[in-house]
């Protein structure tokens, strides 16, 4: 059980991020258990083939990162995000810039006493080259398997932090942490919930910081075990569905005579905040030809926009919500 004490100063200055390295981490639990993470099937068959494709990359080094059974990663392959939105390479930069004795110790720690495997005790009579070597398969993994799709992966995890943040202007803190995770209880100034069978900590924000990170990989919460690394919570994000699939859905049959096809496909493509960019993704079209749709709909209060970082993300409003669902579907023809 997790738990985190929260003040008023400390749930102030809360704030949410997203973290390539948490997102090149957390993958490595697909790879390993595909049966348990099967909205991800379509990346784990790519990347499987890629990876036994690649040449001069550490598998084995790689396949210790996570620990077999709890399924444990060093905490100081994940930093915890310095800003909302982190380019890979500063992240990388954190983790090449960790003191040689801490990269042990988290690594140590993640196996939780137990003998580390070959690979890794064979780096960690020099904790220095064991932290380059980590960093290196960790760069690596991410050029491979992540950064091709990242750019469709960093939507959907926006449009989560946009979701969440107005979840928590609308309804407050409570209703956010407890949205967190089914076992999120939030009572007194207190955020318990459960995390691992093995993980029992209490600790108090302090002033600290407080960072809600979504994440693709994650089936339930998770937080760094050490009771000194920095406040952080990650947790799944919606969408997840979203991300891999190769056909727009369907517009209901009368939504499409009434607003014209093009404009249906938009809005029940918009289950979540999407930008531009994804949904042409979604749809096979060009951003262009989504624009110029958006804009009609913003205009006709069916949508709205709200700015996240670099992008523009559009959701639906609660008039879009009620147009969007009717029961009779449709094939609809692809956007001009």
């Amino acid at each position: 059980m997790l738990s985190y004490r929260l003040g008023v100063d400390d749930l102030a200055d809360m704030r949410f991020a997203c973290s390539p390295l948490l997102e090149t981490a957390t993958s490595l639990w697909a790879l390993r258990r595909a049966d348990k993470y099967t909205l991800h099937l379509p990346w784990v068959r790519r990347t499987r083939a890629a990876l036994e494709a690649a040449s001069g990359l550490d598998r084995e080094l790689l396949g210790e990162l996570t620990v077999r059974g709890s399924g444990w990663i060093p905490d100081f392959v994940t930093p915890r995000p310095d800003s909302p939105l982190p380019e890979v390479g500063d992240e990388l930069r954190r983790v090449r810039a960790t003191p040689p004795s801490k990269a042990l110790a988290d690594v140590r720690a993640a196996y939780a006493g137990r003998e580390l495997p070959p690979r890794l005790a064979e780096l960690a009579v020099d904790p220095r080259g064991l932290r380059d070597a980590v960093a290196d398969v960790v760069e690596a993994y991410w050029q491979l398997a992540l950064a091709p799709h990242w750019p469709r992966m960093r939507a959907v995890l926006e449009a989560d932090m946009v979701w969440r943040a107005r979840l928590l202007a609308r309804e407050g803190a409570a209703a956010l942490l407890t949205s967190l995770d089914p076992t999120a209880v939030w009572r007194g100034g207190e955020l318990t919930l459960f995390v691992h069978r093995d993980l029992h900590l209490g600790a108090s924000v302090d002033g600290r910081g407080f960072w809600l990170v979504p994440t693709l990989f994650a089936q339930h919460a998770i937080s760094p075990v050490g009771p000194t690394e920095p406040p952080t919570i990650a947790y799944p994000a919606r969408g997840v569905g979203t991300l891999w699939e190769a056909r727009p859905p369907r517009p209901p049959g009368a939504l499409a005579s009434l607003v014209g096809a093009p404009k249906a496909a938009l809005l029940v493509s918009l289950d979540g905040p999407a930008s531009t960019t994804e949904l042409a993704r979604r749809l096979s079209v060009t951003p262009s030809a989504v624009s110029h749709h958006l804009s009609v709909l913003h205009r006709t209060g069916l949508v709205s926009r709200a700015r996240a970082g670099r992008v523009v993300l559009y959701a639906r409003t609660g008039v879009g919500d009620a147009l969007a669902s009717p029961e009779e579907l449709s094939p609809s023809p692809p956007l001009p």
